[in-house]
């Protein structure tokens, strides 16, 4: 099966193809099979992609796609809040069906907005059913994923151990390996979403690691939020970081660590509008960048903020130009003569980044012959695109989910002519009425212990 896509402003991100005006991409099957002009594709389906711009599919590195029904909930709250009200409470009344509807529609609204790739970081998973769940939410729409998977944060109970000294389930991640995500060629794969030493004793820590470099899966884990489980924890493990690390929003390293890690190819996701709304701080972009380290972002909590890459994207770069702006002006009394980070680099974090943070860069990220066919068609003929005259940066600052025409996944569109092939009607009546419970049981335990707290007084 063959597909000739043409008369398209090409941005293959490719080094060595660059960009190519009224160009051509040719699919066969589920890889690209050549790019650039006059190519020949006899039997392929022809698709005009005149007036559009063709772009690789966006990755999302990281995104808790389980809290989906909660869209906007926390949206006022700090991370203390978000703390407190999500992991110790909305997250302990999830059932695995709650938890499929949510990463299914969570999955389908990223492919509707130009992702093609989701990091889905799944701390939510009390039981391997919402597990099971969560991936088979995932696969049902269809998207490429590195599946994350996780361990819950609720309170503890009287006599169980604390979050931070229960080492991540050598059992779990031998039965998904064998079961649910055995085919490394799938769409879905695994990944491990430890604790690290910001959350987890040192013990645990290097439990962790250890695990995740046996069964070579890529090992993320946040950093920042608060003070560390693991003071000097990372100075403990510093000789095992690599590429197959990959360090969550990278808040309270100091900038000699930064160095050193990027000088070791860790990789940093970063959720720019969602540290800066819950109090993480300053999002760390500018300081990976200056030393050379591997940027991708992620919607992190669409339980805060929406499923739109553009705009993250958009935000990191406007937020890291603001930070060096302000810098120059402290330092030497005027703005930069120059920006300092481009709308080139701002689109290489939400593809090539994203894939390198994913361990996928070998598959997907850029519209390069061999790769996965994971790309997006943006129609730049309405009039927020017009007149284009630089595509690149139309793409970060101009385009929205109102531009994303089509977008494609190994070879198979799931959005076309501006619509989303699934079919979500009925998914989005479970959904709301998923979240609507969830947050009603919520403020139901809420009042009660509000009432017997009176009572008691």
């Amino acid at each position: 099966m063959k597909t000739l896509l043409i008369n398209a402003t090409v941005l293959t991100l490719d080094a060595g193809i660059g960009d190519l005006t009224d160009g051509q991409v040719l699919v066969e099957d589920s890889r690209i099979l050549a790019v650039g002009h006059d190519l020949a594709a006899e039997g392929a389906e022809v698709v005009d992609c005149r007036g559009g711009i063709l772009i690789p599919g966006l990755v999302n590195a990281h995104m808790h796609t389980w809290q989906t029904a909660l869209r906007g909930v926390a949206a006022n709250w700090t991370l203390l809040e978000y703390f407190r009200h999500v992991h110790r409470g909305l997250a302990t009344l999830f059932t695995p069906d709650d938890i499929h509807i949510a990463t299914r529609m969570g999955a389908l609204n990223q492919l509707n907005c130009g992702t093609t790739t989701l990091g889905d970081w799944c701390h939510n998973n009390p039981t391997p059913a919402h597990t099971d769940a969560a991936i088979r939410g995932l696969r049902e729409s269809g998207i490429r994923a590195v599946f994350f998977h996780g361990s819950p944060k609720p309170d503890p109970k009287p006599g169980q151990p604390h979050f931070s000294e229960i080492p991540h389930p050598r059992s779990e991640v031998e039965r998904l390996i064998s079961g649910p995500l055995g085919a490394p060629s799938g769409h879905v794969s695994l990944g491990l979403a430890i604790l690290g030493p910001h959350y987890s004793t040192l013990e645990v820590t290097l439990h962790d690691f250890a695990l995740a470099k046996e069964f070579g899966l890529v090992a993320s884990m946040h950093q920042g939020g608060g003070p560390a489980v693991s003071p000097g924890g990372w100075d403990v493990i510093e000789e095992q970081l690599g590429p197959d690390i990959n360090i969550v929003h990278g808040h309270g390293l100091s900038e000699d660590q930064l160095a050193r890690f990027c000088d070791q190819g860790v990789t940093f996701s970063i959720a720019p509008e969602n540290e800066m709304t819950q109090g993480h701080g300053f999002p760390v972009t500018g300081l990976v960048h200056r030393h050379g380290g591997v940027v991708s972002l992620g919607v992190d909590l669409e339980s805060v903020i929406s499923g739109d890459m553009f705009s993250v994207a958009r935000m990191a770069l406007g937020m890291q130009r603001a930070l060096d702006n302000d810098a120059s002006r402290r330092a030497q009394g005027k703005i930069p003569e120059t920006s300092t980070i481009t709308t080139r680099e701002a689109l290489e974090w939400i593809t090539l980044g994203g894939a390198r943070a994913l361990g996928l860069e070998e598959r997907i990220g850029s519209l390069t012959p061999g790769k996965q066919a994971d790309l997006v068609l943006l129609d730049t003929r309405p009039l927020n695109m017009q007149p284009l005259s630089d595509p690149v940066s139309a793409v970060i600052m101009q385009a929205s989910l109102a531009n994303v025409d089509s977008v494609m996944v190994a070879g198979e569109f799931h959005k076309r002519n501006g619509r989303l092939l699934a079919e979500v009607a009925d998914g989005i009546e479970v959904l709301q009425a998923s979240g609507h419970r969830i947050y009603s049981e919520l403020k139901a335990r809420e009042h009660e212990s509000h009432a017997q707290q009176e009572t008691a007084q």
